[in-house]
């Protein structure tokens, strides 16, 4: 990852990324001079907001995501649709969120379990036991043979540990939060 985006790194950035970009863009446009064309208006629009992008999360996924939505935004602009058209072109950007969710879903679960894995040995047994085994603090007292002050002691702290590991990623969980309670 990157934390800004300097002249050299942008050039290696276009060179890694812009041919298999302008591949995906042609499997929605079907058009290699469009999907070129805005796939080039992608890195325009990188380098002019590089000081408000994030480069700490995933280039690559900001990237694809950003030539898809140009896509989508192509074909509504230059295409008369007729109903099927439009049928299946929502199914296929239905399948494509959900295609993006899990991928998100599984980079988040990955970063879960690095976090988890940090934890000191007693902080992660006691996590494991009242996440994943639903004990409560007295139960895993008892089957651990140490007090219950002991038990929210190590909590606690793998709690902390767990917020300072994941911060980056509180802000997105908040988000899906949000969007599920919405929906």
């Amino acid at each position: 990852m990157i934390s800004q985006l300097s002249e050299n790194k942008f050039e290696e950035l276009f060179k890694v990324y812009f041919t298999p970009l302008t591949h995906y863009a042609m499997k929605y446009l079907k058009d290699f001079d469009t999907s070129r064309e805005i796939v080039h208006n992608v890195f325009l629009n990188l380098w002019d907001k590089r000081d408000e992008v994030d480069f700490q999360k995933s280039v690559k996924s900001y990237l694809y995501t950003s030539t898809y939505n140009r896509c989508l935004n192509y074909i509504r602009d230059h295409k008369k649709f007729n109903r099927d058209e439009l049928s299946i072109e929502m199914l296929e950007q239905n399948t494509e969120a959900q295609y993006h969710d899990k991928l998100a879903e599984k980079e988040l679960q990955h970063k879960i379990d690095e976090a988890i894995n940090i934890l000191p040995d007693k902080c992660k047994e006691i996590f494991k036991l009242n996440r994943f085994q639903a004990l409560k603090y007295s139960e895993i007292a008892a089957k651990l043979n140490i007090s219950i002050k002991t038990v929210e002691a190590q909590m606690s702290k793998a709690l902390k540990l767990l917020r300072a590991e994941l911060a980056e990623y509180l802000t997105f969980l908040l988000l899906v939060t949000e969007i599920i309670k919405i929906g």
